[in-house]
């Protein structure tokens, strides 16, 4: 009949602009700066978009979000790193292969300013242009009324660098989920052949198969994040 071909045909054109298997990519980024700009919080807020006043981060903690865009879902998995300078020596091994870094500083502490300058420093002779996006984030700016680090002061040392900037406020949540979105489509759009971001599979067992069942002993653990 004139509707089922009618059906039909929509279903198929429904089915030309849906991948017949949407592909998840993972995509590693790290949180670089001083002690107590928030990065923590920010990394929570990221993920669980919720906020959390946190003791100092000992070494790196691990946490993941999911990003959907039209083509593909991308994986971050954020590595929040320690600022204190005592771990600083350690650092690079938690950024090395990141496809993003966020450098943060705290809108409040005009130290915390200077030591992001630093943290670039060290991380422009870890990662290749155009194949890590790198943002530099001006964190508490629900606090302004304490600013000691001018708005302009960050745009101006972005746009020499070539970096992406903003202000955010982990507690608010202010432009946080803006610029994770803006990093997702920037990686998408990056001249990187796509390879470099590798496939992610979710490698949950069924317990209830039989197959599962008879190998006793197995020990089968799910992911926490």
């Amino acid at each position: 009949t004139m509707t089922e071909r009618k059906e039909s045909k929509r279903r198929k054109e429904s089915s030309a602009h849906t991948p017949a298997e949407r592909r998840t990519l993972r995509v590693k980024m790290v949180l670089l700066g001083s002690s107590g700009v928030g990065k923590s919080s920010l990394a929570f807020r990221f993920s669980k978009e919720e906020f959390s006043s946190t003791v100092p981060t000992v070494g790196c903690a691990y946490m993941t979000h999911l990003v959907c865009l039209h083509d593909a879902t991308l994986r971050f998995e954020i590595w929040d790193t320690a600022g204190q300078e005592k771990y600083h020596s350690v650092t690079p091994l938690y950024y090395r292969g990141a496809q993003a870094a966020l450098v943060v500083y705290d809108i409040t502490k005009r130290e915390s300013f200077m030591r992001a300058q630093l943290w670039l420093r060290e991380l422009e002779r870890q990662y290749v242009p155009g194949e890590t996006v790198v943002a530099l984030v001006g964190n508490k700016g629900d606090l302004s009324d304490l600013r000691q680090v001018m708005l302009q002061e960050g745009q101006t040392l972005a746009e020499n660098k070539g970096l992406l900037f903003t202000e955010t406020s982990a507690k608010s949540g202010s432009k946080v989920s803006e610029l994770l979105m803006t990093i997702a489509h920037r990686i998408r759009q990056s001249t990187t052949p796509e390879s470099t971001l590798e496939e992610w599979k979710d490698s949950c067992v069924d317990l209830h198969s039989p197959e599962t069942q008879r190998k006793q002993g197995t020990c089968c653990m799910a992911e926490l994040h």
